[in-house]
């Protein structure tokens, strides 16, 4: 599939870690997202019910990230990657979580965990 929807830099507060810290005090986590699709329908007839609402998956995705918390990101990853296969139309999802504030002790650029799901 050449098609893909992209949505990058989606900063949303969480409570995820593996520390009391991270779950009571928060942090905000970054997803970047790849969703590979045909996207030749909505091309042709220029309605937004031909492809994905990529305003609406946004919104779906903040509501994982800001809800229930996990250890891992990796955890966190999978279930976002589980909301970008909701769609049926989506062959594949990339998602990339990337915790800027992850608690380490030296300076660091960032930290991310990548997962990548076909149907």
């Amino acid at each position: 599939m050449s098609d893909l929807i992209q949505l990058r830099g989606l900063r949303v507060r969480g409570h995820h870690g593996v520390f009391d810290f991270e779950r009571r005090d928060g942090q905000d986590f970054v997803i970047d997202v790849d969703l590979e699709l045909d996207l030749a329908t909505a091309a042709r007839t220029d309605d937004v019910s031909d492809t994905v609402h990529y305003g609406e998956l946004a919104e779906s995705l903040a509501e994982v990230i800001a809800g229930e918390p996990v250890n891992l990101i990796e955890t966190l990853a999978d279930r976002l990657v589980a909301v970008c296969l909701v769609d049926d139309r989506v062959a594949a999802a990339t998602v990339t979580v990337h915790k800027p504030q992850a608690p380490i002790s030296h300076e660091f650029a960032d930290v991310a965990v990548t997962l990548r799901r076909t149907r």
